[in-house]
């Protein structure tokens, strides 16, 4: 008992410490001090030495920038590190159909250091403006043609100031006489348009194709299948986000997010609408019989409403046995006049009318069972059946449901390689945003995913050190976290103190032997030790007389059982000898006399 009330005292002491702590924080000139015991000031003292200790962390390692540098053959790479807009086109285009006010593809690029950035020097292209159009292209080294290699698109994402309605997906222009990156606008032909795009709680990764109709020739968008992954932490956290297209030549394809695929799919099977349309599609010139018959159960034409079955019987009726409480006030309505209610000043009767005090409960009726007119309640009727309906049946003339016959789809083809798209000559950037500072940057095309991981290391992944390096560990982020909010240590202490309260109290509530440090703190008579250890003595030698008595006993049964077996033997023996004799001395035993 005495060890709980010492854990109990325990518990509130640093509970109590760490409100001071809190106190302390609040007003410097708080002269109140809590006295514990003795025996805890050298523990309170060392957690206040270790708490100011963690709470300056050592200094984080340095991560140095040094621009990406592709290892390999790309259609086109861009880090921005120039610090220039040099081979961009800002686009001066307007969108048809829109207001000359909004029209105009006026909003602002920028090339800019991230905000609150880790790595100094590190620059990317940023969308500064919101609410407007923005147009952004550049040319590829080359045109990217689809034949055996595949294409790999991917960039980098940070939305610095959130999300809240827009996008950040690129588009891959296609090679047409037309292409005039100048006047780049929302219906310029691309082949491609992949990236993240987001309007109220609708976070979406885009993935579209434009697939050539080999028949008539005209452009489909084909969209990829939603991923199942949650995409929220993306457009949230404020984070540097790598995104990646990967399409290869045999119509799969995969999406990553930060190196992790979110998505994946066939281009034949995994697009909505499908690149192929169906062999059959129904005929719109059928038409559906007039004595086809869909009903699969009908009302039962035998059936015949039962003699005793009322209709008009109503669902509910009067209880006849109730009876009107004692009390109840017949003459007193439920509402009256407001006898402390004035009218207003500024009131007037030809425009209002006349002024009548608001209506309140009735203070008669507050003791009584009820006020005016009783009636007496309504109940459920036993005798109520409703209107009657003859039981269904199946239907024997049913058909099931009329569907119109298949045709030969006259617009059918088979294209089973939708992945020879048409060929992209420029990377370009269209969106409109209602929130500004989209960051950009580190954009590559190229064939070899080996080459797209090398540059995504030395730039997305040198941003990812960064960040870990300053950010600090789990116990640096609870100790900052508590030096916002003091409270949190009664928290932190509880959490750490309940547990091994818990278990010392399971394990350890057995009655003990009081210890001799115990007696001599609390000045309680102490046993005597010579006595203690002659009793000990004591016990131990009668213990041994018992056994050397039970050994004993043992002998000497076993002596006995011994001699009782040798009795029964001699017995036998004495019985078989006159057996003997009698059968001797038997006359038909006797040798005959000589005479």
């Amino acid at each position: 008992m005495e060890l709980k009330w010492l854990l109990y005292v325990t518990l509130l002491a640093l509970g109590v410490l760490a409100a001071q702590a809190h106190d302390v924080d609040e007003d410097n000139d708080a002269d109140d001090v809590v006295d514990i015991e003795d025996d805890l000031d050298d523990g309170i003292e060392e957690v206040e030495e270790s708490k100011s200790e963690t709470s300056s962390p050592p200094p984080a390692p340095k991560v140095t920038y040094r621009p990406p540098i592709p290892t390999g053959e790309v259609y086109f790479a861009e880090s921005f590190d120039k610090g220039t807009l040099d081979g961009w086109v800002l686009s001066r285009a307007k969108k048809d159909d829109t207001d000359d006010e909004i029209a105009k593809y006026d909003g602002k690029w920028e090339v800019q250091d991230m905000k609150d950035t880790k790595l100094p020097g590190d620059k990317g292209l940023v969308l500064v403006t919101r609410a407007k159009h923005h147009a952004i292209s550049s040319k590829l080294s080359k045109p990217f043609v689809f034949d055996t290699k595949p294409l790999i698109i991917q960039y980098e994402v940070n939305f610095q100031n959130g999300i809240e309605c827009g996008g950040a997906y690129v588009k891959l222009l296609s090679k047409t006489p037309e292409l005039n990156l100048d006047q780049f606008h929302d219906k310029t032909p691309y082949t491609i348009m992949f990236g993240p795009d987001k309007c109220g709680e609708d976070y979406k990764l885009h993935f579209i194709f434009r697939h050539k109709n080999p028949k008539t020739g005209k452009y489909e968008e084909k969209h990829a299948k939603r991923p199942d992954a949650d995409l929220k932490s993306y457009f949230t956290d404020k984070k540097t986000h790598l995104y990646t297209l990967v399409l290869n030549p045999d119509n799969s394809f995969e999406i990553l997010v930060d190196q992790t695929v979110v998505n994946s799919g066939n281009l034949l099977n995994d697009m909505s609408p499908p690149v192929n349309p169906p062999r059959e599609i129904e005929d719109p010139n059928d038409q559906k019989p007039e004595d086809w018959d869909e009903r699969p159960k009908i009302p039962d034409p035998d059936a015949v409403k039962p003699d005793d079955w009322d209709e008009d019987a109503p669902a509910k009726i009067e209880d006849e046995n109730a009876v009107k409480p004692e009390g109840w006030l017949d003459d007193e309505p439920e509402y009256v006049a407001d006898p402390d209610a004035e009218k207003p000043e500024d009131w007037d009767e030809d425009m209002d009318g006349e002024w009548e005090a608001p209506q309140i409960a009735n203070p008669k009726c507050e003791a009584a069972p009820g006020c005016g007119t009783w009636q007496r309640p309504m109940i459920d009727n036993p005798n109520y059946k409703g209107k009657w309906k003859p039981p269904m049946i199946d239907n024997v003339n049913y058909q099931g449901i009329w569907k119109p016959r298949k045709i030969p789809n006259p617009d059918f083809f088979e294209d089973l390689e939708p992945f020879k798209m048409t060929p992209f000559t420029a990377v370009g950037l269209e969106l409109w945003s209602m929130t500004s500072d989209i960051f950009f940057d580190n954009f590559i095309i190229c064939t070899e995913r080996a080459v797209a991981d090398d540059w995504a290391n030395d730039g997305w992944g040198l941003k990812k050190a960064a960040d870990g390096a300053a950010e600090p560990g789990v116990v640096g982020q609870m100790m900052a976290a508590a030096e916002e909010r003091p409270w949190l240590w009664v928290v932190y202490i509880l959490t750490v103190a309940l547990p091994v309260f818990l278990v010392v109290l399971f394990c350890c509530s057995g009655k003990k032997q009081p210890s001799a440090a115990e007696y001599k703190k609390t000045d309680a008579p102490q046993p005597d030790v010579m006595d203690d250890e002659k009793e000990e003595e004591k016990d131990k030698g009668e213990k041994e007389e018992e056994e050397e008595e039970e050994e004993a006993n043992e002998e000497k049964l076993g002596n006995a059982s011994q001699e009782e077996e040798e009795e029964e033997e001699e017995d036998d023996r004495k019985h078989a000898s006159e057996e003997e004799e009698t059968v001797n001395r038997s006359p038909r035993n006797r040798k005959p006399r000589k005479d």
